[in-house]
């Protein structure tokens, strides 16, 4: 991980997207990484776009600004394509991870990787794809450990689900990219 990785979360809201931001800057830490996770909101009701961020860095972050130009770009809801670009200010050599099974025409170019975390969701008796996707970032990411992110991600969702189910769900997400 270089000094100061930032991620860009998309999704609607009610989909994950702050959870799954704040969820990787937990695990991140218990592993001693300094980090941020905050969202930043449009309208707020349901199913309206929002963006999260989390950044990472192995020094005190100092800054308390927007990320605008992120290393990587996380889209839980894959209909947000259509709506707006996702890859505005995505840092050369960054990547795109995407909750779908084939690629969306426009992603067509860049580096683009698509996780079926819906379907690995409804396979852990989820609701939603966040939690996967967690699994398929830390994994790109190369930190933090799955161990740790699992451990991280129970103890955010709590008695929402089974804490098996949410395990075995980060664990497939982290298996998926390779």
């Amino acid at each position: 991980m270089s000094q100061l990785t930032e991620i860009r979360w998309h999704a609607r809201a009610g989909q994950g997207a702050k959870t799954a931001a704040q969820t990787l800057a937990l695990a991140l830490l218990a592993e001693g990484k300094s980090v941020q996770a905050f969202p930043e909101y449009g309208p707020e009701r349901r199913g309206a776009p929002l963006r999260a961020f989390t950044r990472i860095s192995d020094t005190p972050i100092r800054r308390h600004d927007g990320v605008t130009e992120p290393g990587l770009v996380v889209v839980l809801e894959p209909s947000l394509v259509h709506e707006t670009d996702v890859t505005e200010g995505l840092l050369s050599g960054g990547a795109v991870l995407i909750n779908a099974d084939e690629r969306p025409a426009e992603l067509a170019a860049g580096d683009v990787h698509c996780i079926p975390a819906d379907r690995i969701a409804a396979d852990h008796n989820l609701a939603f794809a966040n939690i996967a996707m967690l699994g398929a970032v830390a994994a790109w990411l190369g930190a933090p450990s799955l161990e740790h992110l699992q451990d991280a991600a129970v103890r955010t969702l709590g008695a929402k689900a089974s804490n098996a189910d949410v395990r075995a769900a980060v664990a497939e997400g982290y298996a998926w990219p390779r």
